[in-house]
């Protein structure tokens, strides 16, 4: 069977697909690794979505998913391992099965990235997390650490705010790059100790868990949790081969979306792009099932 298009990702991007297409009659298959919504499942409150003035994100996720089944379009929860051209045809091939489409849209957003510190990865779980709202419940009382100078962890670290005992929120530079509403409320908060010009340059841990930290400055702070959100890796690996990744593993698309392979579209935040926001990777999404459903 050959679908007219399939769609990698069943984040905001690639559902907003999902839901263009099949209202455009395309015989449509979409694929996702772990689960609908994709990162939007860690993300505490959204309130910058429009008709949506407050939503968590974990029941921004199931709406979503929940638009895609009553419209009866099929999925599959499979991990994407490569994707294959052949004149007009492109094979993508999962764990699982191989399918056959005329397009492909490849959605499948970004992943936090970490510090790279010898013991960082072993300790995840115990100690390091990036998702505040999977984990943050665990250290209620607590003192903790958040690195990062973004919107994310001004976000997160106020949501933490709420729970633990004390944060030390350390960023590398000399201010914030977060949004100014962001920056006067993190100010504002108490328990929350902020630390500029600093980095982490070595955890320490004690019975397989974290028990503190060090900085550049040779400070050591003593916690019982380290959140991380200092940017995010597009998760494009299986496409690599393609060529239409950059170093950075962003795929390049023009005004249509579409690739430098004819057929073959990339939205949301896998893509080279100025904003990074939930509304315009549902735009994005959009735009490239119109685009697509005229192809097929």
């Amino acid at each position: 069977m050959k679908y007219d298009a399939i769609i990698i990702g069943m984040g905001v991007a690639g559902i907003s697909a999902g839901v263009y297409a099949a209202r455009s009659g395309c015989n449509v298959l979409m694929l996702e690794k772990m689960r609908p919504g994709g990162i939007i499942n860690t993300i505490d409150t959204i309130e910058n979505y429009p008709g949506i003035p407050k939503i968590s994100g974990p029941d921004f996720s199931y709406q979503l998913f929940e638009q895609i089944t009553q419209l009866n379009v099929p999925y599959k929860m499979e991990e994407v391992i490569e994707i294959t051209v052949e004149g007009d045809i492109k094979k993508v091939k999962t764990k699982e099965n191989t399918y056959l489409a005329t397009n492909v849209l490849i959605a499948t957003g970004r992943s936090p990235i970490l510090l790279g510190l010898p013991n960082e990865e072993k300790l995840i779980g115990k100690g390091i997390s990036t998702c505040a709202l999977c984990d943050g419940y665990l250290y209620s009382g607590k003192e903790i650490a958040v690195v990062g100078g973004g919107n994310s962890a001004l976000q997160e670290a106020l949501y933490l705010a709420n729970i633990v005992k004390k944060i030390y929120l350390i960023h590398r530079r000399d201010e914030f790059r977060g949004d100014n509403e962001l920056v006067d409320r993190i100010k504002n908060t108490q328990n929350i100790e902020i630390i500029y010009n600093s980095q982490v340059t070595e955890i320490k841990e004690e019975n397989e868990h974290i028990k503190s930290i060090i900085l550049n400055t040779e400070k050591e702070i003593p916690i019982s949790a380290l959140f991380i959100y200092i940017g995010y890796a597009p998760k494009t690996d299986f496409a690599s081969s393609l060529g239409i990744t950059n170093e950075a593993g962003y795929i390049e698309v023009n005004e249509n979306y579409e690739t430098t392979i004819p057929g073959i579209y990339a939205a949301g935040d896998i893509i080279i792009k100025k904003v990074y926001q939930i509304v315009t990777a549902a735009a994005e999404g959009a735009s490239a099932a119109i685009r697509f459903s005229r192809r097929k």
